[in-house]
């Protein structure tokens, strides 16, 4: 006789094991948000009642907020970037003032106080040079007898710390058309250049800080309707800039 086969039953039954880490991940997460909430204010005495709270909760080894909370860090007041650029160039314009001094009893003592004068401004220190002091009529060469006084000046501009130095040329507006110059503008770049060459004859002057630029006509200081006031453009002009820093 054929053996009745017995009928297992399988009951349809969910497995819960998922249930355990997802409430230890839902813990953590619970402790995550009340540290963060705690770390975000600054009240010792909760920390340490939620530190306590928290240590009974997870047992079984050290806790993380067993470690001592740090202590407070004292910040130190900071001067503003813009205070520091104000100070210094009140410091370069005293420095530069002090130069000015300098430059001026040597043209007190020397009898320059109409071929040589200064100005300080915002700029840095100018120290114009009028036409006749150093060329002749139409000529961009430093005249021999003046190369001397050249090289002097160039002794005043050896300065601790060193500045960028500017020489700019200028002339008045009567046309310059000659075999050597073209224009003012020409005449003007050529003087620039040979007084700026004589005064780099003194090793103790860095050539990179000093640059040559010709003006011409174009930023006359007097009139060119008169003979003083052409002569009073016709110049060289010596810029001594501050050491600060321009902003970009």
């Amino acid at each position: 006789m054929a053996r009745k086969k017995r009928k297992i039953k399988h009951d349809e039954h969910m497995d819960e094991s998922w249930l355990v880490p997802y409430a230890d991940i839902l813990t953590l997460l619970l402790a995550l948000f009340i540290v963060l909430f705690a770390a975000s204010n600054v009240d010792a005495q909760k920390f340490n009642s939620l530190k306590s709270s928290f240590n009974s909760i997870f047992t079984g080894g050290t806790s993380f907020l067993e470690y001592e909370s740090p202590e407070p860090v004292e910040i130190k007041t900071i001067t503003p970037v813009k205070d520091k650029d104000k100070e210094k160039e009140k410091q370069e314009r005293e420095e530069l003032q002090e130069l000015q001094k300098k430059i001026n009893g040597y043209i007190a003592d020397n009898g320059l106080d109409l071929s040589l004068k200064t100005r300080l401004e915002d700029e840095g220190l100018l120290v114009t040079i009028q036409d006749g002091a150093f060329f002749n009529p139409g000529s961009a060469d430093v005249r021999p007898e003046d190369v001397k006084l050249a090289r002097e000046i160039s002794e005043l501009l050896v300065m601790n710390p060193p500045r960028n130095i500017i020489v700019s040329g200028h002339t008045d507006t009567v046309p310059m058309n000659n075999h050597e110059f073209k224009s003012n503008w020409h005449l003007s770049v050529m003087r620039a250049v040979n007084f700026m060459s004589v005064l780099l004859e003194n090793k103790n002057l860095d050539p990179r800080l000093f640059s040559a630029r010709g003006i011409g006509e174009y930023e006359p200081v007097a009139t060119n309707e008169t003979a003083e006031g052409r002569k009073l453009n016709r110049r060289v002009e010596i810029l001594i800039q501050p050491n600060v820093e321009q902003p970009k």
